[in-house]
Formats: C-alpha cells, structure tokens, sequence
C-alpha cells in the first residue's frame, strides 16, 4: 500500500488546479483520472469557457474571481499561447430582467469598470450581435475566454513539475475513511492519504448523494459551432463574447477564434443524465436544444451562418440552488469536495485548486466559504 499526503480524484478543472497548488505547497500528491489528461468527456472541455468578474449570480462570487485572474495570469506566464484571452464580454439583457441588475450590482458593489450601451450603440459597435429594442448590453472590458483543454493540461504538467504523481485511465472501485487515513481502492492496488479530494465533476452525483443529503442534478448540454460572415464575428474582428438573456432563455457564444466557426450553446435547459456517457459522443443529438440555438441565432445573430461545423455535449452538474458545494465533509472531515458548479464554475478553477491546498494545509482561507458550505442546504431544510 502507497501512502500519500493527498489523493485527488477527477483530474478536471479544479483536480489538475488543485494537483498543482498542493505539490508545490509542498505535499505528495496522487492525481487519479478515468480519462486521458484534457479528455472530453465530463465538464472541462469544448474549447473555451467565459471568464468574467462582474458577476450577475452574486456579488459575494467576486472576490473569489479577483483572485482566480490573478492565478490565470500567472498561467499566462508559462505557456506560448495565451490561455485567458481579454477580448471582453459583452452580457445583454432586459433592464429589468436577471442577467443586467446583477451585472450593474457586482460592479458597483467591487468597483469594476463596465459601459452599459442601448441597443442601437450595441448593433453599431458589434455588427454581428443585435438584440430587441428595449435590451441594453453591459460590456466588461476585462473579461474573455479561457482555452479550457489547454488550461487543465497545463495544469496537470505544473503539477508533475512540483511532483505529483498523475495516473489516468484507472478506475477507483471503492474508498475508506478509517481510523488511519482515507484508502482509495483500485482493481489491483491500494492506496491511503491523510486526505482525499473530490473533483469529479459530473461523476460526483454517484459518489455524493449519500453524504450530502440532497441529490445533485446532472444535466448534459449541447455546445455548437456555426460558420460565421467575413469580418462580422471574428476575434481578430474584435467580437467579445457574449452572454444573452432572452424570452426563450439564456445564450452565450464566443467570437471565432479558428476555422471551427462561432461557438454558441444555451446555458438554460439540458437533459437530466444519471451520469456521463462516452456514447453521448456518438451522433450528437439535433432535438429542441438545436432548434433554440438556431432561431436564437437567426433573431440575434446576423453575422452567423446556418451552417453548422461541430457539434460537442458537455455536462451541468447542478445543486438545488446552483451554488457551489465546496469545503469539507461534516461526517468526512479527511475529504474536500469540490464539486455541483452548476455550469459557471471554470473560471474559478485557479482559486479553487489554491483554496483546497490550503485546507489540506490548515491555512487560513482569506475567503468566506460560507455560501458555498456543503452543509448549507441541508440546514436550510
């Protein structure tokens, strides 16, 4: 049996960040994942993700995201190409509606510079982006896109440098909280750590339900590139991404930024899935999730084909209230959970994975954790 200061297991977005920020604090770490590293079959895949400070779900989101930027810059330094590209965000909505009032409250609330624009200013700046009449646009200068797959392998070579070991393609077949440690099982070896953590997207449900005491959700989503116009949607065009409450949902899409096209997908909806599946790779599904991207896009979107160029699933895992569950165990207190990030946790990846090395340190958090306790919605009840 091989014993180690921590286990992580889900080499995602938080276990590869997570893996990094506790081997070079100075712990031995093991990084356990099913999947190849930057794999494509959970949560942290689809090329890019949004990444943005002025935080229309709460303002108390945003200190942890001062702090992430600052992490994703230190990332920047050591890669060729850029993983957090800036080239804004453009979040569009009723003035009255739930994307807008939250996006004008955490800037005022943490001082951060955005320029709100009504709709004809909007159309004329960004010819490939319009909205109804009565919508006004909040535009975040700071804010852009992260090159998701890139970022987790970074990560999880960051990790090797500090000395973590990383083993992919296994399964854990069962794991032990005992009076000695934490012990993960494989098919032919043990494993024992002083703690564990949890990073395993949307494969947590299976292994939390019992121990939380509520259920978390998981929802497969569709993401899909369309061809866009010359010089009407491109990054080097100077298209920001976008994020859209509409009478029919909510959108957001990204500028193109290769040949693949413009990325758009609904953040509302999804299908509810036990867990994912590698055939949900096989033939992607054209149903209603489709069919509301495009009358999305033919009402908003003029600078966008029909023609569609990729098509990808990736997976929500949602908690009743669309929170993070993030913290320790109360009947585990060995194990780390981080996990239901309810489809806007990416971006918070960098604080998340130096947020769990210092509880596996017993450090000081410098963060209230509290909305994100996961005995909170148990105690709500």
């Amino acid at each position: 049996m091989k014993h180690w200061d921590v286990i992580v297991l889900g080499l995602g977005g938080v276990g590869s960040s997570a893996c990094w920020h506790l081997a070079r604090s100075g712990l031995s770490v093991l990084g356990i994942d099913q999947h190849p590293a930057g794999h494509h079959f959970g949560s942290s895949h689809g090329q890019t993700r949004i990444v943005r400070q002025a935080y229309f779900e709460g303002v108390s989101y945003v200190p942890l995201l001062k702090r992430s930027y600052e992490i994703w810059d230190e990332l920047n330094q050591h890669v060729s190409e850029e993983l957090f590209v800036r080239c804004g965000l453009l979040q569009i909505g009723p003035s009255d509606g739930v994307v807008v009032p939250g996006v004008l409250s955490s800037a005022e609330t943490h001082a951060l510079p955005v320029v709100t624009y009504g709709s004809e200013e909007l159309k004329r700046l960004w010819p490939g982006i319009c909205c109804a009449s009565d919508d006004v646009g909040v535009f975040e200068s700071n804010a852009g896109f992260v090159h998701v797959e890139r970022a987790v392998v970074t990560q999880l070579e960051l990790a090797k440098s500090e000395g973590a070991e990383l083993v992919h393609g296994v399964r854990v077949v069962g794991w032990e909280d005992g009076s000695d440690g934490v012990s993960i099982f494989l098919d032919d070896e043990k494993h024992n750590a002083r703690q564990l953590v949890l990073a395993l997207g949307p494969w947590s449900s299976s292994w939390l339900d019992g121990l939380l005491g509520f259920k978390i959700r998981v929802l497969r989503k569709y993401l899909y590139w369309f061809e866009s116009l010359p010089g009407r949607m491109q990054l080097t065009a100077g298209t920001p991404c976008f994020f859209h409450e509409t009478p029919s949902g909510y959108f957001y899409g990204f500028p193109e930024i290769d040949s693949l096209g413009v990325k758009i997908a609904m953040h509302s909806g999804g299908e509810l899935v036990e867990q994912p599946e590698k055939s949900d790779r096989e033939g992607v599904q054209r149903g209603e999730d489709f069919e509301e991207c495009l009358r999305y896009a033919g009402s908003y979107l003029p600078g966008l084909k029909r023609r569609l160029q990729r098509q990808e699933v990736c997976y929500y895992s949602m908690t009743p209230d669309e929170s993070f569950i993030f913290g320790r165990l109360k009947e585990h207190s060995r194990v780390i959970v981080a996990a239901g990030l309810s489809g806007h946790g990416f971006k918070f990846t960098p604080v998340l994975g130096e947020l769990i090395a210092r509880m596996a340190n017993y450090q000081e958090l410098n963060f209230d954790l509290a909305p994100f306790s996961p005995s909170r919605l148990i105690a709500s009840e």
